[in-house]
């Protein structure tokens, strides 16, 4: 028997015999010397072994021994890894063992044929990335769309062509490394920090799944001395490099970069004995790095605040105000870290005694009101625009302030069913007010609570709808102290209602180097400054103060109001530090009624 006519050879091609259609196979060369086959042999693997690319591995799920072992002799050949599994059964073993690049799938398996094994693929994250091609005798081309929306990334008809099938495979795996090796788009290339909206979806799938771990906020202190010694790109240089270490400490757990000097930390699997070392880890973690900035080596101090998320918080916005707090409460600690302990329940009996009791029927019985204080412009408008106050009629006709009616509210759980009947009320002024043909703007005092409720947004944008109000005729009002503990929150909220026209009022305005931060942070429409600026225009350090917000105001664009002014030196100080509008006993005292005269006003 001739070698032409020899079983072994007509069954067994030549090692590499079918690279000669791969992409990258070299021109055919006549048979050389046996000395120099050698060589070319020892070089060939000696360049092999330089490269950093892996050979191809394809998992071949096919039942038929012959298509098998075709397909497995032809690929091998072709310098790939190739594995055969014939039993359906064995499929996910063998993904496990073998960590395939691709998958060669037949159809028609027995038992659980190759859509049912590309869907149990799919199913499993470490495995969902990896490309199928569906090898198939069916050439319908319904069918093979069948196969493309089941989760295939390509098929080939058989009879395959050898070239074919080592093209179509290799492109394959060429494409899947191509993408495994480009960054994250989830991630910063430059820090590898995850990006603010990957891990707020991930807080949100973790609060309600499997409430443990930790989510802290790390800040770097002393920006500013940096910031003033080596200018804004030297700050910014620092910076990256603290993000990129902190990535590093981090480890698994999901982190981005706030703002400025400001961290969010995702830390799931933290146990919750480990929590303190967790949290001394990422301040000692930064403080000890030595981060190198022009020609110096430079220490950051870091603070720590933390929410231990076992605490079962209701929602992502809850926790995040959780461990807001936590950050601020530790920037007045020696140790420079806090963890946020929610509040133990106080039974309503125990709070504000017969007033809790009142609440609940004084919002089913409408007896909750509102009350109007005008907001008058100093370079005179006729725009009609008044500051709302809650009021609760009580059964015996008392009439009860709101610095009485929100605590007792917040003991009972109905601030939010408060607040929210106060915007129902002031929506259904606007309302009424637009059937006079004049337009009115309300500024409305809500709670921390319901601003950072996820549903809080589209709620109050519905309520508008409904009632045909425009949203520039409404602004809510939020308190500094709160705006500091939920500013990310409260961006949240804003990123909703700015572009339908609502603004937001920061009140109870103070200088401050955090404040002033916020009013750069947060896209407000209106400053209310604190009383103090105009009860204690007297103190020259209160009165340059004053002025410095105002201009402060000014240049982010925003309108400055100033409160409680009852007495007209003070309102021609505030006049002459470029106040726009003014609020006060000195313009009417608050009345249930909107009888201010906005168009002869003369202040």
């Amino acid at each position: 028997m001739s070698d032409a006519d020899s079983k072994h050879r007509a069954e067994y091609p030549p090692v590499a015999y079918w690279r000669r259609w791969a992409a990258d196979a070299g021109q055919p060369t006549l048979p050389a010397d046996p000395a120099e086959h050698a060589a070319a042999a020892s070089t060939t693997a000696s360049i092999k072994g330089d490269t950093t690319e892996t050979p191809h591995r394809v998992l071949i799920v096919e039942d038929d021994p012959s298509q098998a072992l075709f397909a497995e002799s032809v690929l091998n050949g072709a310098g790939m890894q190739a594995r055969v599994v014939s039993v359906a059964n064995e499929f996910m073993t063998a993904l496990g063992e073998f960590q395939p690049d691709v998958v060669l799938m037949d159809l028609h398996m027995p038992g659980m044929d190759g859509s049912e094994l590309t869907g149990l693929l799919r199913q499993q994250p470490a495995f969902s990335h990896i490309p199928v091609v569906f090898l198939t005798g069916d050439d319908d081309p319904e069918r093979q769309f069948e196969m493309l929306e089941l989760g295939a990334d390509d098929f080939l008809t058989k009879p395959v062509r050898p070239r074919h099938l080592i093209a179509t495979v290799q492109n394959r795996i060429r494409r899947a490394r191509a993408l495994q090796r480009m960054p994250d788009p989830g991630r910063n290339p430059l820090t590898g920090l995850n990006s603010r909206l990957q891990l707020l979806q991930q807080l949100a799938e973790t609060i309600p799944a499997a409430p443990r771990g930790a989510l802290g906020f790390v800040e770097i202190e002393g920006i500013t001395a940096l910031r003033d010694r080596y200018g804004y790109a030297g700050l910014e240089t620092i910076l990256a490099d603290a993000g990129r270490h902190l990535r590093s400490l981090v480890g698994d757990a999901a982190a981005t970069r706030l703002n400025d000097n400001t961290f969010l930390v995702l830390a799931p699997e933290v146990p919750r004995t480990g929590l303190d070392a967790w949290a001394r880890s990422l301040r000692d973690g930064i403080g000890s790095h030595p981060f190198p900035l022009a020609g110096q080596t430079i220490r950051l101090r870091a603070l720590v605040g933390y929410a231990d998320l076992a605490h079962g918080y209701d929602d992502p916005g809850t926790a995040l105000a959780a461990a807001e707090q936590a950050l601020r409460e530790s920037r007045g600690t020696p140790l420079g870290m806090s963890v946020h302990i929610p509040l133990p329940s106080v039974p309503a009996s125990e709070g504000a005694g017969g007033l809790v009791d009142d609440l609940r029927d004084a919002l089913a019985q409408q007896r909750i009101e509102l009350a109007f204080q005008p907001i008058v412009a100093v370079a005179g408008g006729d725009e009609a625009q008044y500051q709302t106050l809650l009021r609760l009629r009580g059964r015996d006709g008392e009439l009860h302030m709101a610095a009485r009616v929100l605590p007792a509210a917040e003991m009972a759980g109905l601030l939010l069913d408060i607040d929210r009947r106060v915007v129902e009320l002031a929506i259904a002024t606007l309302v009424e007010h637009r059937r006079t043909g004049n337009s009115m703007r309300l500024f409305v005092s809500q709670s921390s609570r319901s601003l950072i409720e996820t549903s809080y947004a589209d709620w109050l944008l519905q309520q508008l709808e409904a009632a045909g109000i425009a949203g520039t005729s409404l602004v809510i009002d939020v308190r500094q102290d709160d705006a500091l503990i939920h500013a990310l929150s409260l961006q949240e909220l804003c990123a909703r209602m700015v572009p339908a026209g609502v603004q937001l009022c920061l009140g109870q305005y103070s200088a401050s180097e955090e404040a002033d931060a916020l009013l750069a942070q947060l896209p407000l429409g209106f400053v209310r400054l604190a009383a103090r600026y105009s009860r204690q225009l007297d103190e020259p350090r209160v009165r340059d103060e004053m002025r410095g917000a105002v201009e402060r105001a000014h240049r982010l664009g925003l309108q400055v109001i100033g409160q409680q002014v009852e007495d007209p030196q003070a309102a021609a100080t505030l006049w002459m530090s470029g106040i726009d509008f003014i609020q006060g006993n000195l313009v009417q005292r608050v009345a249930n009624v909107l009888d201010f005269d906005f168009h002869h006003s003369v202040l």
